[in-house]
């Protein structure tokens, strides 16, 4: 320990306390001296990396993404014409269908959303499990499909005769402010639950149909099926 002659303790401490900082700093140029080869490849590595993300991401994904989205188009347009079928699996190779934008295009946002689509399809061709199992495999990225899906989920599941996983994804799907999908979703609700003897249940829920959603295409029926369970 380095002192000063006729110095306090307070002092050796204070000088003590600096040569110590001052060998620390000191000793971080002899570590990079040391290992300036291995820091170099570390960089490299690093440098490499991000430039093989970039050529991935712009190079290949963005390009692929872009194919997915037109190849899909006519397969949306018979969707929207509610040609579920040919939508699913073209007949000929004019064009391709969800199920194949699923195989060619895996791991694009296309085929994330042709498998929301294959699954509304098979729903709608009464082809149930198909339709739940496309249906889970769907990351829904925005609100909206999100609670389409979740009804998507309980109209097969109530076909199939599970009518609580039916009763727990039409809950989820009116849980929204959303004004068309809200009421249409509570009536569905109030239905299954009115079916499973949860009278009270699907008053409840008509009658928030009535209180928040006047303008909706179901507020009457609501207020008829009311007057009707009481």
């Amino acid at each position: 320990m380095a002192t000063r002659k006729n110095s306090t303790n307070d002092e050796e401490q204070v000088v003590d306390v600096v040569e110590v900082k001052g060998s620390n700093v000191s000793a971080v140029p002899s570590f990079i001296d040391k290992n300036q080869s291995m820091l170099t490849y570390v960089l490299i590595g690093i440098a490499t990396l991000a430039a093989l993300f970039a050529a991935y991401k712009y190079l290949y994904q963005a390009p692929r993404e872009k194919e997915a989205v037109n190849a899909m188009f006519k397969a949306q347009q018979l969707f929207e014409r509610d040609s579920f079928a040919v939508a699913l699996q073209s007949p000929t190779d004019a064009y391709e269908g969800f199920l194949s934008i699923i195989d060619n295009f895996g791991g694009t946002k296309s085929s994330n959303l042709a498998h929301y689509y294959a699954g509304v399809s098979y729903l709608n061709l009464g082809k149930y499990k198909e339709a739940i199992d496309y249906l889970d495999d769907y990351s829904a990225k925005d609100n909206v499909t999100s609670l389409t899906k979740a009804g998507a989920l309980g109209d097969a599941h109530a076909e199939l005769g599970d009518k609580a996983k039916a009763l727990s994804y039409y809950t989820t799907a009116s849980k929204t402010e959303n004004e068309l999908l809200a009421p249409y979703y509570l009536y569905k609700l109030a239905m299954l639950s009115h079916s499973e003897g949860k009278k009270d249940d699907a008053i409840k829920q008509l009658q928030m149909i009535q209180e928040k959603y006047p303008d909706s295409q179901e507020y009457k029926e609501a207020e008829k099926l009311i007057a009707r369970f009481q």
